[in-house]
């Protein structure tokens, strides 16, 4: 007997990566609709904002929709988290076995995109198609075009500290943890991230998460971005050669991105269209980095209108 009881623990621990019970999630919908997975943003946050506007819609439209929150990250709290590419694609593997899926479509969301791109890569007969919302895919071209636009705004208001920091920023290590902090600085710093004029339907969503229940006890890790900083060897990300790839392989691949989002030029948004195809590419107007709610009906019209 106890021979077989050291065994059924074994099995047990082999069958789930560490850590893996511990992983937040949640279902939307009918298992039997198609199988949208949803990766949120970071390092450090969370599908809560997701979960808490957007879930519940996209599963109405007939999608079963599933949100978890990585290790480390949102409500899958753990301290020994090491929160790199592989640990990421660790906690992916313990959704679909969850949730039972085989295939599923994956959303992107901002940092999400490159986890949900690499993963596609390492696993592409998983993934009936990437979706970036929003998503970061030259990290680096993402920094330039923030430097740039901060440059600029810096020259019309004659701020001279300003552009003294952004030209240190130039000078630093365009891989290290203070130059990532330093860009997005100076990104939050001049609103890059937010809707200056939203809709009405946007701003009846922004106005809910003061209530939310849900978003008021979401807690951010502040430290993750350091933590896959020293845990994660890939600090710097280009994978437009894999979303290239992605499509000689046949794994579809959309976009969906707003107009007024900061971190993102028409020039980008050009060559993603390039590497997409313009039909799978969606440029929303009045909409910055979050789309899902800047333009809520759109995006979910979008993905109704391509992954049915």
């Amino acid at each position: 007997m106890r021979t077989f009881l050291k065994l059924s623990v074994l099995i047990l621990l082999l069958g789930f990566p560490a850590g893996a019970q511990s992983l937040y999630s949640r279902a939307f919908g009918k298992a039997s609709d198609e199988p949208i997975l949803f990766l949120h943003g970071g390092p450090g946050s969370s599908a809560v904002y997701f979960e808490a506007t957007t879930a519940q819609k996209l599963a109405d439209e007939g999608f079963y929709v599933i949100i978890y929150d990585r290790r480390g990250e949102g409500r899958s709290r753990d301290s020994t988290a090491r929160m790199n590419y592989e640990e990421f694609f660790e906690d992916l593997n313990t959704i679909y076995q969850k949730y039972h899926l085989n295939r599923a479509h994956i959303i992107g969301f901002s940092f999400g995109g490159l986890v949900a791109t690499l993963y596609a890569e390492k696993h592409p007969e998983k993934v009936r198609s990437v979706v970036l919302a929003s998503a970061l895919v030259s990290q680096q071209a993402s920094y330039n075009t923030i430097l740039k636009s901060v440059e600029r705004i810096y020259r019309d208001q004659n701020d001279s500290a300003n552009l003294a920091q952004v030209n240190a920023i130039r000078e630093m290590d365009n891989n290290s943890l203070p130059y990532r902090t330093a860009v997005f600085a100076h990104a939050s710093k001049n609103s890059f991230f937010s809707l200056p004029k939203p809709d009405s339907e946007a701003r009846q969503i922004y106005s809910t998460y003061p209530t939310d229940t849900l978003i008021a006890r979401y807690v951010k890790n502040e430290r993750a971005v350091e933590t896959l900083w020293k845990n994660e060897v890939r600090k710097n990300i280009d994978v437009t050669p894999v979303l290239k790839k992605l499509r000689n392989r046949k794994v579809p691949v959309y976009a969906i991105y707003g107009k007024q989002d900061g971190l993102y030029s028409k020039k980008q948004i050009a060559y993603l269209s390039h590497i997409t195809g313009k039909s799978r590419l969606v440029y929303l107007d009045n909409c910055s980095h979050t789309c899902f709610i800047d333009q809520q009906a759109r995006f979910i019209g979008a993905l109704k209108s391509r992954l049915k």
